[in-house]
């Protein structure tokens, strides 16, 4: 296990005047942090680490500043700058996307309020906390200024125009990048630009909007986060929903000194272009260089977006060479996107008996992690639950009580999951993970539905689960989950 892992709990040990009792660690993000939720008998919080000192400053500094403007965001119950790890409030699993999709689901339009209590605290994020703010401890840029523009563009231009194989006149391209930098540096910036402002990084908790994820801010103009949150792929809000917000935006504001209408109008449509480029980069980035498929997914709504944007807004700049690059990818590109997008992979989940053999792996692939809970406290030894087996709740609170199988399954899914975001990246497409004690009844059940339930929480991944004692027992039916 990681020394961070072990520093984490002693500084939960350090606020909590105990060791947590389970630590799970959550799905990775694009960066190279890692976050943990770390339960208690009272409490639950989020630990993170991350090895870059300058983010984590940045990160401490920003939650402060945000804090003192009233924002909601997670409480930073400690830290240790030096080890690169901190302790958050937790607060729990529900984004503002999924809320949106919840609403989908059943029809219903109802999220849009939502999106108006977002826009209620940009007032907060945007402005308030901007004053007094050092924007020099902010990362990796103190601003969005013509270098992070050029950055955004040019981000744009070698992971995803090159890696998508689209072809262009290069000089002609930078002299329109250019006049669109130019362009933008003349809006109105002394605000606090939250960066990547989307329905991933908004919390819904206590009935409420919360914010994570903000580490990347640093000065700039209002109008780039209101395009992240109204033009964002994976959610494709409708052009009526996006005209209802902005209209929303506008009555939020329309009553500041600071705030002049036509001004943010101006320049408003060449914000959303920008944005909309910096997201094709970062899906080229990690799906088409990473091999993610999550983010590949996204393309096909960002070219829809796209062509909305290029029909129906005047960017204020002749950029015409730009816009047609930008046609072509709407007439090359989007019949080829399903085909770019990697297999899912397959997380098969075995409970077992030692007393026979270890499951075979029909895959091919010669089989994959094999846990032995034998040395875990085994309640077939109690009259009480011979009959029962690890699905039973009688068997599940016991295994709850037990700290042993708790540190196991949390070094389990550390590795596990670990193991899936690798497979995942480099389009593996089978992964098997056995759990083996005694009978096949209890130990083994217990911790393969602990994973299976982990994953299906988790990961966007097809799951199989099969017991294979209380199948032949006629108690096991395998559950297959697509993720």
């Amino acid at each position: 296990m990681y020394q961070h892992y072990q520093d984490l709990q002693k500084l939960f040990r350090q606020l909590f005047s105990m060791l947590p009792s389970e630590v799970f660690p959550l799905p990775l993000s694009a960066s190279n942090r890692k976050y943990y939720r770390m339960t208690g008998t009272d409490s639950s919080v989020v630990g993170a680490y991350n090895p870059d000192p300058d983010e984590n400053r940045a990160f401490l500094y920003v939650t402060e500043k945000l804090k003192e403007a009233n924002v909601n965001v997670p409480k930073v119950y400690a830290s240790d700058l030096d080890k690169g790890i901190y302790i958050l409030e937790d607060l729990g699993d529900t984004k503002l996307y999924d809320l949106v999709e919840e609403y989908r689901k059943n029809r219903d339009s109802d999220y849009i309020r939502w999106y108006k209590k977002v826009i209620d605290q940009m007032p907060l994020i945007q402005y308030n906390s901007a004053c007094n703010f050092d924007f020099s401890i902010c990362y990796p840029r103190c601003a969005f200024d013509k270098q992070s523009i050029l950055w955004d563009l040019n981000y744009f231009k070698y992971y995803f125009l090159k890696l998508a194989y689209i072809t262009f006149h290069e000089q002609k391209l930078e002299d329109d990048f250019k006049k669109l930098a130019d362009f933008l540096m003349e809006a109105p910036a002394d605000f606090f630009l939250f960066r990547d402002f989307q329905s991933r990084n908004i919390m819904i908790f206590k009935n409420d909007v919360y914010f994570i994820d903000y580490q990347g801010g640093r000065k700039g103009a209002l109008q780039y986060d209101l395009a992240s949150l109204l033009f964002e792929a994976k959610v494709s809000l409708t052009p009526e929903e996006r005209h209802e917000l902005l209209d929303y935006y506008l009555s939020v504001y329309c009553h500041q000194p600071f705030f002049n209408k036509d001004v943010f109008l101006k320049y408003y449509p060449a914000f959303v272009l920008i944005r909309i480029l910096q997201a094709f980069g970062a899906y080229g980035y990690r799906g088409y260089f990473e091999r993610k498929s999550f983010f590949l997914e996204s393309v096909p709504q960002a070219i829809k977006n796209m062509e909305w944007v290029l029909d129906h807004f005047e960017f204020g700049i002749e950029i015409p060479y730009l816009k047609g690059v930008l046609r072509k990818i709407i007439q090359n590109i989007s019949l080829r996107i399903p085909e770019l997008i990697p297999g899912k992979l397959t997380l098969t989940i075995n409970s077992f008996s030692y007393r026979k053999n270890i499951p075979e792996d029909f895959t091919g692939n010669g089989g994959g992690f094999v846990f032995d809970c034998r040395a875990l406290p085994n309640p077939a030894k109690y009259e009480e639950f011979k009959g029962l087996t690890g699905k039973d709740k009688e068997v599940i609170s016991f295994f709850k009580e037990k700290k042993e199988m708790s540190i196991f399954l949390d070094h389990v899914n550390y590795i596990v999951a670990a193991t899936v975001d690798e497979y995942k990246n480099r389009e593996f497409e089978h992964l098997m993970v056995s759990f083996g004690c005694t009978g096949g009844q209890h130990r083994s059940v217990y911790a393969a539905e602990y994973l299976f339930q982990y994953m299906l929480k988790y990961y966007k991944i097809k799951l199989k689960l099969n017991h294979y004692e209380l199948s032949e027992a006629g108690d096991g039916k395998n559950n297959v989950h697509k993720g």
